[in-house]
Parts: C-alpha cells; sequence; structure tokens
C-alpha cells in the first residue's frame, strides 16, 4: 500500500481544489476539445457523494435539466478539470445522498450553511 502512495505523490500531479462535501453546491469547469479546438464547459449542481482519498478521490454531481436528472462522476486528477467553484454549502446528515434522486421540487432543497465565498 505504500507504494501505491508513494507513486501517487511522486508522479501524479496535485492541483489545488477548494474542500466540498455532499450536499454543496458546485460549479465544475472542464475543458472540451472539438477536432483542434478547445473550449471550456461547465457543469453546476449538487455534490451527492464524494469517494476515495488523494488521488483516486472522484465525486458525483446532479443536476436537474428540465425535468430530467442528469448525474456526472468526475474524478478528481482529470486532465481536462480546469477549475471547481463552491456556490452554496449546504447541510445534509449523510455522505452519500442518494435518497436526494427521489426527491422533486420543494422536498429537494438543501437548507443553506452560511460561508465566505473566496
Amino acid at each position: 500500500m505504500d507504494l501505491l502512495k508513494y507513486v501517487q505523490d511522486k508522479y501524479i500531479a496535485k492541483k489545488e481544489f477548494p474542500e466540498f462535501k455532499a450536499g454543496d453546491t458546485i460549479t465544475v469547469y472542464t475543458e472540451i476539445r472539438e477536432g483542434n479546438k478547445t473550449r471550456t464547459q461547465f457543469f453546476k449542481g449538487t455534490v451527492i457523494q464524494v469517494r476515495g482519498t488523494g488521488a483516486t478521490k472522484m465525486f458525483t454531481i446532479r443536476k436537474m435539466s428540465g425535468d430530467v436528472g442528469v448525474e456526472r462522476v468526475f474524478p478528481i486528477n482529470m486532465p481536462a478539470l480546469q477549475k471547481i467553484e463552491v456556490d452554496r454549502r449546504g447541510k445534509v446528515r449523510r455522505a452519500r445522498i442518494f435518497y436526494f434522486r427521489d426527491l422533486r421540487g420543494k422536498k429537494a432543497r438543501i437548507k443553506d450553511v452560511p460561508f465566505k465565498k473566496k
């Protein structure tokens, strides 16, 4: 296990991202390549889970696009990941809020926790 940690620390480039957890609303900016052009696309939604540690950390974001729920899983060390902004901190009592998938309308609201935006 120490060998794995050593290789991750030595060879995988670290990016600095803000701390976030389940229930937070974040915006993720990714670089999209189409042919020889590149553009930045953002995905704004609620974090429903954060799993793993260190370089293998992954997080899942859910947003509503019309009536359809869209979920996307991002590895924290994905090369196309440009930046992450925490828009709102949410107060939830679980680390993985899969029950959030079944909620609609007013029941799908998450209480805010005040915080300072950098």
